[in-house]
């Protein structure tokens, strides 16, 4: 779970309690899916924004995930907070899949040499 996640509404937004724990739950989630060694300094900042568009209120949610060498960033607009906070999560957990299998290089490559010994061990036979 990741310990700092800072929530800030924009304007004139004031996130109720029931939004607070949810956002905590679903961004805290996200450090199972990054490095060991990036759990310790991961830190999210969520900006949540009421935005008035012309087909009615819209509520804009951009989260800031700070890891080792990188910040990744995913924004989503929707009628809903805790959709728009859904579609972040999903978004970040791409970035964090795709900044996992670049930074750690045994990640995919599992049990390689196995399979060359196993060929080799059949040819010999």
């Amino acid at each position: 779970m990741i310990e700092n996640v800072d929530i800030t509404g924009v304007g004139s937004y004031v996130a109720d309690d029931l939004t607070r724990k949810y956002i905590r739950k679903k961004i805290g989630s996200l450090d199972r899916l990054a490095p060991r060694h990036a759990r310790k300094s991961l830190r999210a900042d969520v900006k949540i924004a009421e935005v008035n568009r012309d087909k009615g209120n819209k509520y804009e949610v951009e989260v800031l995930l700070h890891i080792p060498e990188k910040t990744l960033t995913a924004k989503d607009s929707t009628m809903n907070v805790l959709a728009a906070t859904d579609i972040v999560e999903a978004k970040l957990s791409a970035q964090l899949r795709k900044y996992k299998e670049s930074h750690i290089p045994h990640v995919g490559r599992r049990k390689l040499l196995d399979r060359f010994k196993r060929s080799y061990a059949r040819e010999l036979a």
